[in-house]
């Protein structure tokens, strides 16, 4: 298996299939403006909250010409952080999308989707999974930890927004957990006023530092939530998929299997 810096997987994704994984942020720590509670690639090492080229366009697209023969749903921009804060993500989109006939998924905390530079890099993509786990700003600080500039407020018109313009597949993610759980119907009514194309209702299954909740409590939210376009990662299979490159998918993700 080749020792690859930025790209990593396929991994099995219960959301998008077989999907290749870019890194657009680092090849060695975690760098992002949240510290989720939940988060299963650790803490964070790096708060930032400017934009900024942190790998040049042209290492990612070495590495994905020098790729072997795979068969892969998405090309997904994930990673050891925040990948919004690449402020080449649409260049490095548009520069795959040169080269590569996959679709572009793009797995956003949504921090800096009220952001025009943003919004317009997010466009080139086919599929955006925003993240949104809570719908009080005393939650989200709680279960997100964000850097403190950042409010929930923002983030929810941010997400409106973009919606509105989006003519891709928009996904709204929420990680339930203890902290959040009792919340789902008041979360579930701002997904309504959203109105995304898929739903997403997750629990952290990988090792972290809370406990998942288990089926049934997670079946119990899903009511919630009647009516929509709605996953579920208990209910979702999963592709049998082998990793070109194991060391880099294990330090991304904690583990292969999610």
């Amino acid at each position: 298996m080749k020792n690859y810096k930025y790209i990593y997987g396929p991994v099995p994704s219960w959301r998008l299939g077989s999907s290749l994984g870019i890194d657009p942020l680092s090849e060695k720590v975690k760098i992002c403006n949240f510290d989720c509670i939940y988060c299963q690639i650790g803490k964070t090492k790096i708060f930032a909250k400017e934009r900024k080229v942190f790998v040049p366009t042209a290492k990612i697209i070495k590495e994905i010409k020098s790729l072997p023969a795979v068969r892969i749903d998405y090309i997904t921009f994930s990673g050891s952080g925040e990948p919004t804060l690449a402020k080449n993500l649409g260049q490095m989109i548009k520069a795959i999308k040169k080269i590569s006939k996959e679709k572009i998924a793009v797995l956003t905390n949504s921090s800096l989707m009220h952001r025009k530079d943003v919004q317009k890099d997010l466009l080139l993509a086919d599929f955006v999974v925003a993240k949104l786990d809570a719908h009080l700003q005393d939650i989200f600080v709680r279960i997100n930890q964000p850097m403190k500039t950042i409010g929930l407020e923002k983030i929810i018109k941010g997400i409106k927004k973009f919606k509105g313009k989006f003519r891709g597949k928009l996904a709204l993610q929420i990680m339930f957990i203890d902290e959040n759980k009792k919340y789902a119907k008041q979360i579930s009514k701002i997904v309504r006023k959203i109105d995304p194309d898929e739903v997403q209702l997750n629990t952290p299954l990988r090792p972290c530092g809370v406990r998942p909740l288990s089926r049934k409590e997670l079946a119990a939210i899903k009511q919630y939530f009647k009516g929509m376009n709605c996953i579920f990662v208990y209910g979702s299979e999963k592709k049998k998929v082998k990793p070109i490159s194991k060391k880099e998918t294990i330090k991304r993700r904690g583990k292969i299997q999610d």
